[in-house]
């Protein structure tokens, strides 16, 4: 298993991030030569469905009502987490990003060839908040209702999510 990165955001702004669940990071989770299928396959083997394949939006946004993952197969970005002032991580192809429900995300600055595979747990349907849409009581009443996934998208039952995410 690779090391996990793991950053716990304060609200930031109009993006109110996660109270417990911290943004995960598996560096090199898949090889640099792994392809969108390979991806989208091991998502779907560990209960993370409603996959897509495309990029991450250019302006800040979150999910209130679903956790989401990334998996990178082609290309890197440079992807600010949290809102104006969070992490700007690194991502390239084979990382992982796990993203918990009401965590900012926002593409800086791509290469032409990036590309990602998105999903979700199940029964989750994400909705894009960009903040401002309602009081950030009621985001957080909405993000602390979303329950733990079923599984670790990359690792399955006994992945390293489980470790961070209690």
């Amino acid at each position: 298993m690779p090391e996990v990165q793991t950053f716990l955001l304060a609200p930031g702004g109009e993006v109110p991030n996660h109270p417990a669940y911290p943004l995960l990071v598996y560096p090199e989770a898949f090889p640099e030569t792994v392809s969108a299928d390979e991806i989208q396959a091991r998502f779907r083997s560990h209960e993370w469905g409603k996959s897509w394949i495309n990029g991450v939006f250019s302006y800040h946004h979150f999910h209130s009502n679903a956790h989401e993952v990334l998996g990178c197969f082609a290309g890197e970005a440079q992807v600010q987490f949290g809102g104006d002032g969070g992490p700007v991580v690194p991502i390239r192809a084979g990382d992982v990003v796990i993203i918990s429900a009401g965590v900012g995300h926002k593409n800086l600055g791509a290469s032409d060839d990036f590309g990602v595979v998105g999903a979700y747990p199940p029964g989750e349907s994400n909705d894009v908040c960009s903040g401002g849409e309602e009081s950030m009581e009621s985001l957080l009443q909405r993000i602390a209702r979303v329950p733990l996934p079923p599984a670790d998208p990359v690792f399955g039952k006994d992945g390293p999510l489980f470790e961070h995410w209690n």
